[in-house]
């Protein structure tokens, strides 16, 4: 086998025991990459690394972080770089909802969404930059979520996710000039543990949910996180360069409506 695209790299992969994040940091893994599966839940991180290292034989390590709290971002950061030689690419995708019509939704639900999507994203951020800076190499995808577009009973999430499009445009300014590109990743809908959840507490089995999704889908399919994963690891790559400031939403095409 000839070198893999991102050989050498190393990589920061943020909620990824399992959905987007674990397919992400499987096709980073998969072209080359040596990955750090970051997560919540520490048993549910490593798990994922060895079952990505074992199955494309390149280093992997499962670290327990929760990304809202500074001194546990820049201890695992510091790890990363520790462990890894170093640190090329961050993908902020870690998240977590609280969907609720805003006469019900407690403080607690706005906080705790800003918290881990903006304040995690910011953190995570400023703790990888210091690396790429210095080398004058890196590259930082944030996931967003066509829900910045305005989604009812999700005025968090909305607002969490729109934010990180600004934040990434502000980013892609600063860090320019270090050969640092930022862009971000709006998915449309995933086929996720978190989707299926969702779809349960609307009343729906989520086969029949994800079938009548499909149906509002221009290629008449939902998506799946290695849709996902296959843009972010584009946009992380040199073949990407001149890509930054960007927001690509991965929706499978503008919304329809099918009769």
């Amino acid at each position: 086998m000839g070198e893999r695209r991102f050989s050498g790299r190393r990589v920061i992969v943020t909620g990824a025991a399992r959905g987007i994040g674990r397919a992400t940091a499987d096709r980073f893994a998969e072209d080359g990459a040596a990955v750090a599966v970051v997560d919540l839940d520490a048993g549910a991180a490593q798990a994922a690394a060895e079952a990505i290292a074992a199955a494309h034989g390149t280093m992997a390590v499962g670290i327990a972080c929760d990304v809202s709290v500074r001194d546990q971002v820049e201890a695992m950061v510091a790890e990363v770089a520790r462990r890894l030689g170093g640190v090329d690419v961050l993908v902020n995708n870690a998240g977590v909802t609280r969907d609720n019509l805003i006469h019900k939704m407690e403080d607690e639900d706005w906080d705790l969404v800003m918290n881990v999507h903006l304040r995690g994203a910011f953190l995570c951020s400023r703790a990888a930059q210091r690396h790429m800076v210095e080398q004058r190499y890196g590259k930082i995808v944030n996931i967003s979520s066509t829900s910045a577009l305005g989604n009812r009973g999700q005025v968090n999430y909305s607002t969490a996710k729109a934010g990180l499009q600004g934040f990434t445009r502000s980013l892609a300014l600063e860090l320019g000039r270090f050969n640092i590109n930022v862009n971000a990743v709006a998915p449309g809908f995933i086929d996720t543990e978190m989707t299926q959840l969702t779809a349960r507490r609307l009343g729906h089995e989520p086969e029949a949910y994800r079938q009548m999704r499909a149906k509002t889908i221009a290629i008449g399919r939902v998506g799946v996180p290695r849709d996902v994963a296959n843009l972010v690891c584009f946009l992380s790559s040199d073949e990407a360069g001149f890509v930054s400031g960007q927001v690509v939403y991965a929706s499978g095409g503008p919304e329809t409506r099918r009769g």
